[in-house]
């Protein structure tokens, strides 16, 4: 096996694939290294990848002796007193599933729908230049996830800071996001305590009377998922949609196509989806609790791998010419959304906010254009999320 490189692997551009995925699904298993410096191997072709996010011998549990570690000071994915592997995260996710259904997001369209028009409002009112991510990228899934767990439009602006670190894998210093870890359990245990009090119609007092009414989770279990719901519910659309965006004006074919023919806009909208816009898969770092037979070679049990959606995205073999950003392509099952028990419950209610603010914003600003060329815009290092520093628009 070749010698272990470091992963995630370096972009070219803010917007590009990053190099070493070109023609690297001649290799299904390639040894890298990972930010805390421990070892494990990336799967790289689509249907190996495909094959073990569906594999309960690949475990997401990583508190194992010898298991790899995505950082040294960050245990957001490594919680000993929590399972994340089936019975118990199923038993948990499907508590929580029930408020990403397909009708509950379709009802949530409406509140979409407005929160996106009023930061469009004030986006034209300053009337620009202004950085994309702060007039709306953030703003709009963090006020919907925050209402979705019922908390209260005040404390909104908390969860940036806090998520900044959290999600940091050597962007901050560990006792910053030590510090930020302290304040957002603190935050989580009073907001529970106040919806023990007074319940309403919002995930949070779901999960609480899930908890006090039938024992269904422990109370550690009820604070830490709705710690990760907060934290996790919306920096990934986020960076998606500013992302996504940024992708789009720095492709003006593709936009012209897609504001003559607007009913190419779910398309458009799965490809910026399979380009990974916001990152590589080192998240999905798991731990073989056996050996896993695959095409012509043996994942050894012990083994910590990762199965790479960021390259199974871009292989020839399931996507013709993957490396054109193509917004007519009709087959894209990309793996963006992971599979199986751990498919993001989210991803609903995430299509739902790209779609509705992509359009409402071509929409609003027919001549919407970067202020500085694409490849200059610049990404946030050190961080599971690789998200953009800025994204400057004008009109």
């Amino acid at each position: 096996m070749a010698e272990a490189c470091p992963y995630p692997f370096p972009r070219p551009s803010a917007l590009g694939i990053p190099e070493r995925i070109a023609g690297i699904h001649s290799e299904p298993l390639v040894p890298v290294v990972l930010p805390s410096g421990d070892q494990a191997v990336l799967l790289t072709r689509y249907q190996d990848v495909r094959r073990v996010l569906t594999d309960d011998r690949l475990s997401r549990n990583l508190n194992r002796p010898g298991a790899a570690r995505i950082s040294r000071h960050n245990s957001m994915f490594q919680d000993p007193r929590i399972n994340p592997d089936p019975p118990e995260h199923t038993r948990v996710r499907n508590l929580v599933a029930r408020a990403f259904t397909a009708v509950r997001v379709q009802r949530l369209e409406p509140q979409i729908h407005a929160v996106v028009k009023e930061l469009l409002d004030a986006m034209e009112s300053s009337g620009g230049p202004v950085d994309l991510n702060e007039a709306l990228a953030f703003p709009l899934p963090v006020r919907v996830i925050c209402s979705l767990l019922g908390v209260p439009d005040e404390d909104v602006a908390l969860f940036r800071r806090w998520t900044s670190a959290f999600l940091s894998v050597s962007h901050f210093p560990p006792e910053e996001i030590r510090a930020a870890m302290a304040e957002m359990s603190s935050y989580m245990a009073e907001h529970i305590s106040h919806r023990r009090e007074h319940p309403g119609d919002d995930l949070v007092s779901a999960m609480i009377r899930a908890r006090d009414e039938d024992g269904r989770l422990s109370e550690y279990e009820l604070q830490w998922w709705c710690r990760l719901l907060l934290l996790v519910g919306y920096e990934t659309t986020a960076t998606q949609l500013g992302g996504g965006v940024a992708m789009l004006l720095s492709h003006p074919e593709q936009l012209r196509r897609l504001r003559e023919e607007p009913t190419l806009l779910p398309n458009a909208i799965e490809e910026l989806l399979r380009w990974k816009i916001v990152g590589s898969s080192v998240s999905m770092l798991r731990y073989a609790t056996d050996d896993i037979e695959l095409d012509g070679y043996t994942i050894r049990k012990g083994t910590s791998v990762i199965p790479g959606a960021d390259c199974a995205n871009q292989d020839p073999e399931q996507f013709s010419d993957p490396e054109s950003f193509d917004i007519t392509r009709s087959e894209n099952s990309h793996l963006t959304f992971s599979l199986g028990p751990h498919f993001c419950i989210g991803a609903s209610l995430a299509r739902a906010e790209l779609r509705i603010a992509t359009e409402a914003l071509l929409k609003r600003f027919p001549t919407l254009r970067l202020t500085v060329p694409a490849d200059e815009l610049k990404r946030v290092e050190g961080a599971l999320l690789e998200g953009f520093t800025e994204i400057p628009v004008t009109w």
